[in-house]
């Protein structure tokens, strides 16, 4: 519930940066100070929450369709919230080095922490090598990362177990203690709106000035849909076939003498991005 917290803390659409830093916080939010920092931290990472100004956050549009109270989902149940937080961390990397790089880097088909930490570093190195970090910082963030795919089957407190919002995904498990894999495959939970969306999201970052793309750039590119969402060729065909009809003709797919390609109408990629959200939402 912590983008809820985030979301109703805010006013006419703004949340006060002092909101998260002064005395009373604590009793706002109902958690610790720690808490209250993390809270901020996935607000923003999330896409609930963007640095407006100094002083203050804005409220996306996105989270005010999805958390008001009465909108589509103010209580994170349907697993597209879960999918849209999916893809701001791991597809877009918002303030999440570690989820970006896990999705989009690792290809061992197993791995454990520790053989990926190594690695890890060296990214991290190489995106900032002035800034020193910490191997204990790091094994942290790799930890935290991992657990919310995979949580723990048991543990010394109800945190160390709770289902986090990533875990029902599917896309990571546990093959045994310490050991983990991606699930790659069908996902019957990731809504065809929400692929669309993820779609139009990767264009506009990787080739918006090109009126079609590539199916292998679609499903194998870093920082595409079929990376990030871990899925399989034959579930990516069978999503795009549904594209034309699902944005009423604003995208096509054709695959014509072995040439796979998805086309763009002329279009307000922003505004059929947000129809695809809703989309999403049923």
């Amino acid at each position: 519930m912590w983008l809820k917290k985030a979301f109703d803390s805010s006013d006419a659409g703004k949340v006060s940066k002092a909101t998260f830093s002064s005395e009373d916080a604590i009793a706002k939010f109902g958690v610790g100070k720690n808490m209250v920092a993390s809270i901020r931290h996935w607000a923003l990472a999330c896409d609930v929450l963007r640095e407006e100004s100094e002083d203050a956050y804005a409220v996306t549009d996105t989270a005010q369709k999805v958390l008001r109270d009465g909108g589509l989902d103010p209580y994170s149940e349907n697993p597209s919230t879960a999918w849209h937080a999916h893809w701001q961390l791991a597809g877009k990397g918002n303030r999440a080095t570690t989820w970006y790089w896990l999705f989009n880097h690792v290809t061992a088909s197993t791995f454990s922490r520790d053989e990926l930490e190594p690695a890890l570093a060296a990214f991290a190195s190489s995106l900032d090598a002035k800034r020193k970090l910490s191997a204990s910082t790091l094994s942290r963030d790799l930890e935290t990362c991992l657990r919310s795919y995979a949580p723990r089957a048991a543990g010394g407190s109800p945190e160390d177990y709770a289902e986090p919002l990533l875990g029902e995904l599917g896309l990571l498990y546990e093959e045994h203690k310490g050991q983990f894999a991606f699930r790659r495959g069908p996902k019957p939970t990731l809504h065809d709106g929400l692929f669309a969306y993820a779609l139009l999201d990767y264009w506009d970052r990787s080739a918006a000035g090109l009126s079609s793309l590539a199916f292998e750039n679609l499903a194998y590119a870093e920082g595409s849909p079929g990376r990030v969402f871990k899925l399989d060729e034959e579930s990516i065909a069978e999503r795009l076939l549904a594209l034309e009809s699902l944005t009423s003709g604003a995208l096509s797919w054709t695959d014509t003498a072995g040439l796979r390609q998805v086309h763009r109408q002329q279009i307000d990629a922003r505004k059929l991005g947000a129809r695809m959200i809703e989309r999403a939402y049923g």
